[in-house]
């Protein structure tokens, strides 16, 4: 299996020359294979959400190389990172980032409409989506009118929306009571096992982070160990 995350010496700082500059990452080197399940772990303040953002390319990092897939973030135009975060990456927040206004199956199709899928294959393809996450008698329903499981289901079903090569959950059990959060942890699993998707867990939990393949600990943005709990190459 091939790399298709790679971070080389990514430093990320905020206020760039001024008095309050902050650097947050200082030197990050990583990588995860395709098919790896690998968890970032760390406490509040250890930086796991700007990696994040860096590796979901909702930001870039003030120095250092990040290869997506073997594209070259860096080198990249802003529209091409846009197509590549819509086309390579599913993201699952904990806070669900639904659109309240709008039903369930709509939410799915989502990231199909911005990648220009037409009307019909959109809707028979978020209807799979709602069946493989056990929310098929949900379709209708408002945001609102979910529970926080339900909700997460449905956040995950529009992850896999454009069928991405990657899933980045960040503390996606976070708001969830443990056997609602269980059964998340299980169709991740399930994604990564069945349908091969690359997965990166942001979380602050030890518990969680034990049942993927590789821990990743960050602490004061530094990579500071790492532990294989099952090798896929």
């Amino acid at each position: 299996m091939g790399e298709i995350i790679r971070l080389e010496n990514i430093v990320k700082s905020f206020y760039i020359g001024q008095p309050n500059e902050l650097e947050i990452l200082h030197g990050i080197n990583m990588s995860v294979n395709e098919g790896e399940f690998v968890s970032i772990v760390g406490p509040s303040g250890s930086g796991k959400s700007t990696l994040m953002n860096l590796i979901g390319v909702l930001d870039r990092p003030t120095r250092g190389s990040y290869y997506l897939d073997g594209i070259d973030v860096e080198k990249a135009k802003d529209d091409e990172l846009s197509d590549i975060r819509n086309r390579k990456i599913g993201f699952v927040f904990q806070t669900y980032n639904l659109i309240a206004k709008t039903n369930a199956i709509k939410n799915v199709e989502l990231p199909m409409l911005y990648a220009g899928v037409s009307g019909s294959e959109r809707r028979k393809k978020a209807e799979r989506l709602m069946e493989m996450v056990e929310m098929s008698d949900r379709c209708k329903h408002l945001p609102e009118e979910l529970s926080g499981g339900q909700k997460q289901r449905v956040a995950i079903a529009r992850a896999m929306a454009n069928d991405p090569a990657i899933i980045l959950a960040d503390e996606p059990t976070g708001a969830l009571d443990s056997k609602t959060g269980r059964l998340v942890m299980d169709l991740f699993h399930k994604l990564n096992e069945e349908q091969g998707k690359t997965i990166v867990l942001i979380t602050h939990s030890r518990e969680l982070s034990e049942e993927t393949d590789r821990i990743l600990s960050l602490k004061d943005g530094n990579i500071v160990s790492e532990d294989i709990r099952r090798d896929r190459n």
